[in-house]
């Protein structure tokens, strides 16, 4: 009895494997190149770091055309408005205080929630993995490409208000309402490590925002979700009555870059902070792969 022979392996696979097309390649598919195109093509992107080039040119006509003498002057805030006018330094740290808590979390959640849940709602989301883009690595270049951009926009609001600040008002040394002047060089270190502690505390914006992102097809609600569950949580951080529970709120510690305008310089809480983002961050990213990697795209 003739023994029957086994047929030839068939070009682009292997015995065992599954039909391939020969040449293709999982870690070539969705180059970050091409995803930084496609959203640097998108209105939202240019909205929202145009606005990080705006909103500095925008206190800065405020500071011009405020008046001085008004009902509130006196108060603790306007001290800070004095000495947001006394040098760029300055400026920029004002301009990070009156947007860390509110406008750089919509501007993250903008892009870590929006990157994956927008192609779903577009219903071209089944088409990219259809190329086909493995899971795991479509949702890698989505989160680089949205965490790069954020990063993009805090750094584009921070040197621009630090160059409109410069122009207008010199460069003098940095002074802030818990210690005495510092001098510009060290000002300008502290005021990087400022920017690189928000960009940490910001990630657990982008792991929120980008989990609710892979959980829905509603762009804006998974951006709206992550800003009120973001918000939610600093409203409870202030209830004294929740005691150490409110240690591990994500929030607690996002004020925490205001201990390096001491002297010296409390960096206990920055890294506390530091460490509660990233595990938190870890956290949220680890879920938003696991629930996409497993549930079914009809989208």
């Amino acid at each position: 009895m003739t023994r029957p022979t086994t047929p030839a392996t068939a070009p682009g696979r292997t015995e065992g494997s599954v039909m391939a097309a020969e040449g293709y390649k999982p870690t070539a598919t969705l180059p970050i190149r091409a995803e930084i195109r496609r959203q640097a093509s998108r209105r939202r992107t240019q909205l929202a770091l145009g606005f990080m080039v705006l909103l500095p040119l925008i206190i800065l006509i405020a500071f011009e055309f405020g008046d001085d003498d008004g009902p509130d002057r006196g108060n603790a805030f306007s001290s800070l408005n004095d000495l947001a006018t006394s040098g760029g330094l300055n400026f920029a740290l004002f301009t990070i205080l009156v947007s860390a808590s509110f406008l750089l979390v919509v501007v993250v959640a903008l892009f870590c929630g929006d990157t994956v849940a927008s192609e779903a709602s577009w219903g071209s989301l089944r088409y990219l993995l259809a190329i086909p883009v493995p899971r795991a690595r479509l949702l890698a270049v989505k989160l680089i490409v949205a965490l790069g951009y954020s990063l993009v926009a805090l750094l584009t609001l921070v040197g621009t208000a630090l160059l409109v600040g410069t122009l207008r008002y010199g460069w003098h040394p940095l002074s802030s309402t818990v210690a005495a002047e510092i001098p510009a060089g060290d000002g300008v270190l502290r005021l990087l490590g400022i920017v690189g502690y928000l960009a940490v505390v910001m990630l657990g914006v982008a792991g929120l925002a980008f989990l609710l992102s892979v959980a829905t097809d509603a762009a804006l609600g998974a951006v709206g979700g992550a800003v009120l569950l973001w918000i939610l949580s600093s409203i409870l951080d202030q209830i004294e009555a929740l005691g150490s529970i409110r240690n591990f709120l994500p929030t607690h510690y996002s004020d925490a870059w205001l201990g390096l305008l001491s002297s010296p310089m409390q960096t206990d809480d920055v890294v506390k902070g530091a460490i509660s983002a990233v595990c938190y961050a870890t956290l949220f990213w680890s879920l938003a792969f696991y629930r996409f990697t497993r549930k079914d795209i009809t989208s």
